[in-house]
């Protein structure tokens, strides 16, 4: 059973390598799939507030029960005998007996009623306190509720105005609205965990160009892991490292991916075309092996107008390939931080 155990844990390992790889080896097709086209008014909230909880604040009090009192004891005489052996003076001592103990229970049927009322009222008392906290606790719950509503309401009304406005500077080809936008597709491209990146970018309306900066992990961010197997001899896992060579690949064949990827996110995105051009780097902040500083080693430095690529079928393309077709500038190892030569300069290259 334990044997089993450490092959499991290895089997999963392994599942996770594969998946990791096969993520970031489908930068570019996981994208292809997706609609990048961000529709602004989507975006716009609708209000939608929760019921409100009474909570055991909503259950009233019960109501008081009517005060019932015993019925009033009866005085009854006690009947003369009949026959030889009656006698008057008997008679009498069992009616003085009789009224005596009437008048006691009445006494005690008095005293009952007095304590019933008192306690009846003492109750009614504590009712109307406890309804009254009641409903004023209540009282703060809807209070609380209705802020909640309003403030939602109005974070939505600030935020759908927000949203008109940058429709409608679009819709007038407003600069920094067009920028905006272009950072909002943007943020919405999801990449694989192991391989996250960020941009920089600034739309010029002058030129219709929109220059993009994309910074991509460090290659050490990527796994250099091959498989995981069990040493039984040892009970440990142990990992065999890929070769040079697939680890330099994979690290390559993303940074080209991404490359084509934003590229292709971004003309996409701009159904009304206002994005003429982009002027396209991807690269890392890393520590540079001539320096020992922490620099901006650009790996691939490209320019594409919006006419000739969207006529390319991305499904069926390599991206070395296709920047290689656009005069992009490549590094001929991203793996070993090695700066693409951008000394000609990726328009006079296409040219």
């Amino acid at each position: 059973m334990y044997l089993e155990s450490r092959l499991a844990e290895v089997k999963a390992l392994n599942a996770t390598l594969v998946q990791t790889y096969e993520e970031i080896d489908g930068i570019l097709s996981a994208a292809l799939e997706a609609d990048n086209y961000v529709d602004l008014e989507s975006l716009k909230i609708v209000v939608e507030h929760p019921p409100f909880d009474q909570g055991l604040d909503g259950i009233p009090t019960p109501p008081m029960p009517e005060l019932v009192y015993p019925p009033e004891p009866v005085y009854s005489e006690p009947p003369k005998s009949s026959g030889l052996f009656f006698s008057e003076k008997k008679h009498a001592k069992q009616i003085a007996q009789a009224q005596a103990s009437h008048v006691q229970a009445r006494s005690a049927w008095e005293a009952k009623n007095i304590a019933m009322y008192e306690a009846h009222i003492a109750e009614s008392k504590r009712r109307e306190e406890v309804e009254r906290g009641r409903l004023e606790r209540l009282a703060a719950r809807e209070f609380r509720y209705k802020f909640e509503c309003d403030q939602r309401e109005a974070d939505a009304a600030v935020r759908n105005s927000e949203l008109t406005k940058l429709i409608n500077d679009l819709a007038f080809d407003v600069e920094s609205a067009i920028q905006e936008y272009v950072g909002i597709v943007l943020s919405n491209s999801v990449y694989p965990e192991t391989f996250p990146v960020e941009y920089d970018h600034a739309f010029d309306l002058s030129t219709r160009e929109l220059t993009l900066t994309v910074i991509v992990p460090e290659p050490s961010a990527i796994p250099a892991i091959k498989e995981y197997r069990y040493v039984k001899a040892r009970d440990e896992i142990a990992e065999t490292s890929l070769s040079a060579k697939a680890q330099k690949d994979r690290y390559a064949g993303a940074v080209m991916q991404v490359a084509v990827r934003v590229l292709s996110e971004v003309f996409e995105a701009d159904r009304s075309g206002k994005i003429h051009s982009i002027s396209l780097t991807v690269g890392s902040d890393a520590i540079s092996p001539a320096t020992g500083q922490i620099t901006s080693i650009p790996f691939v430095v490209a320019a594409a107008d919006r006419e000739t690529f969207t006529q390319f079928d991305l499904a069926n393309v390599v991206p070395q390939a296709t920047l290689e077709h656009l005069g992009a500038a490549i590094s001929k190892s991203p793996c070993d931080l090695t700066s693409a030569d951008t000394s000609r300069g990726v328009r006079a290259r296409k040219q």
